[in-house]
């Protein structure tokens, strides 16, 4: 591998004194200097953990263990490095729907230290040129079915220079048939905790886009907070889920806890409905789901009609989840929803509860690892049961790239991620609304969401 390291988004970090304060107080978050994440999550589950011929990735058509997923990846690393000559901090566009070889790409990306850069699949040309610009990636890896628009947003933003499908399997040119040639010997690069992993766009399609730079330090450091205190994943789990692997909660959800576990992730053939979820969860039988409260309230009569015997956790999340929803699911299933809210800036959840510490009307507690307090405008903490801005402090925090408004979301080392909660006396959040979405009435504070939660309640309102 080439000694040259590419300081492009290095270099485009915040100024130290508008870093976030970073937190690790956890024996399982003490970390060495030297860390590769996917060296972690695949290379010792094959090398060390004992899951090489566990189930990794599913589709209708294969299974693909812990070990054939190492090989894979390594043959796609390969290519990268050999073929295409990238070296560690170059970035490299990711556009895909869920699917296995989308999976396998982000895995060899990060492996191979370079930075991942995931972009939703519905953005159009406009979209995709901002992100171009921003990112500058030397190379995107693409789905055939895809292109048309990526290659739309490359006429008019050459600095990306070479689209590369992904799943053509006969195409000369293709990363199906490049990886073929090469015999998967791959080490990962050394990559310091510090590198850079990702850049996670939490913006395409109204503003300029912002790039939120994750370290393989954070996700590893999400990894030991949310699932392992919250959601508990076991080996035997069976991942589905609907959130996009460009957006870190499917990220997070249907990729890097399923395999920091030992558990395997189900990527469906076309894009899930209410109904085709429900029947995927029943022909895999599996244990997980992940998606938006709205596609769990249309999901509710489809699971109650066929029943989900193997699902044991729902998680929710990238919306409010109003008690009318969580009422719905419920009934049709006898599943209490686990509710959490994150952030693309803190990679993922950091309010959540589970189990026999979920309370109706309330998101959870501060998942362990994290701190979060709720304060007023000139950040101070406000009394139990007083509305005020949450602000969150833990392992992962806000480093917005080359982005003036990283000074609005990190103050004093502290992350505002913009939503208004109350905290109640038993140290429960309660989400009230977006920060700039209370409603005032009548000198009363008025979340929208308590008002969709009421309208969802009656029996003439379907959707709202």
């Amino acid at each position: 591998m080439s000694a040259q390291i590419d300081r492009f988004v290095h270099n485009r970090l915040p100024a130290t004194e508008q870093m976030p304060q970073l937190r690790f107080d956890l024996p399982e978050l003490q970390f060495g200097a030297q860390l590769n994440l996917v060296h972690e999550l695949l290379d010792k589950a094959v090398s060390s953990k004992g899951w090489a011929a566990r189930p990794a990735l599913r589709s209708s058509r294969i299974v693909l263990t812990y070990a054939d997923v190492k090989e894979r990846v390594d043959r796609i690393a390969q290519v990268l490095v050999e073929d295409f000559h990238l070296v560690p901090g170059n970035r490299v566009l990711l556009r895909g729907g869920n699917s296995i070889g989308l999976a396998l790409a982000w895995l060899a990306v990060v492996k191979t230290g370079l930075i991942a850069v995931g972009t939703m699949p519905l953005l159009r040309a406009k979209e995709l040129g901002e992100i171009i610009d921003k990112a500058r990636p030397a190379l995107a890896l693409c789905d055939a079915m895809l292109l048309d628009e990526l290659q739309t947003a490359q006429a008019a933003h050459p600095v990306l220079q070479t689209i590369v499908p992904f799943n053509v399997m006969n195409a000369p040119g293709s990363m199906a048939v490049l990886s073929a040639q090469k015999d998967g010997n791959f080490a990962p690069c050394p990559t310091a905790a510090t590198d850079i992993a990702i850049l996670a766009f939490t913006s395409g399609t109204t503003g300029q886009p912002k790039a939120a730079v994750h370290t393989h330090r954070d996700i590893l450091a999400a990894c030991e907070t949310w699932p392992r205190h919250v959601l508990r994943p076991a080996p035997d789990d069976i991942v589905v889920g609907s959130p996009p692997l460009a957006f870190t909660f499917g990220l997070g959800g249907l990729l890097i806890f399923p395999l920091w576990a030992g558990a395997s992730v189900y990527f469906p053939d076309a894009p899930y409905t209410p109904e085709n979820m429900v029947d995927a969860i029943n022909s895999v039988g599996a244990t997980t789901c992940y998606t938006a409260p709205t596609f769990y309230r249309q999901m509710a009569a489809f699971a109650k009609n066929q029943g989900v015997p193997s699902l044991r956790t729902c998680v929710s999340a990238g919306e409010g989840l109003p008690d009318a929803t969580r009422t719905l699911w419920r009934e049709a299933t006898g599943i209490e929803m686990l509710d959490g809210i994150g952030a693309t800036e803190m990679f993922h959840i950091f309010i959540s509860s589970a189990g026999k510490d979920v309370r109706p009307g309330a998101i959870g507690k501060v998942v362990p690892g994290y701190h979060a307090k709720v304060v007023d405008a000139h950040g101070l903490e406000v009394p139990r049961g007083s509305v005020g801005k949450l602000t969150v402090m833990g392992p992962t925090g806000c480093k917005y790239m080359d982005d003036p408004r990283q000074s609005q979301y990190v103050k004093a080392g502290w992350n505002f991620p913009g939503d208004a909660f109350v905290q109640d006396p038993d140290g429960y959040f309660v989400y009230q609304a977006r920060a700039d979405d209370m409603i005032i009435t009548a000198g009363y504070n008025v979340g929208a969401p308590e008002v969709e939660d009421a309208l969802l309640k009656h029996p003439a309102v379907a959707e709202c």
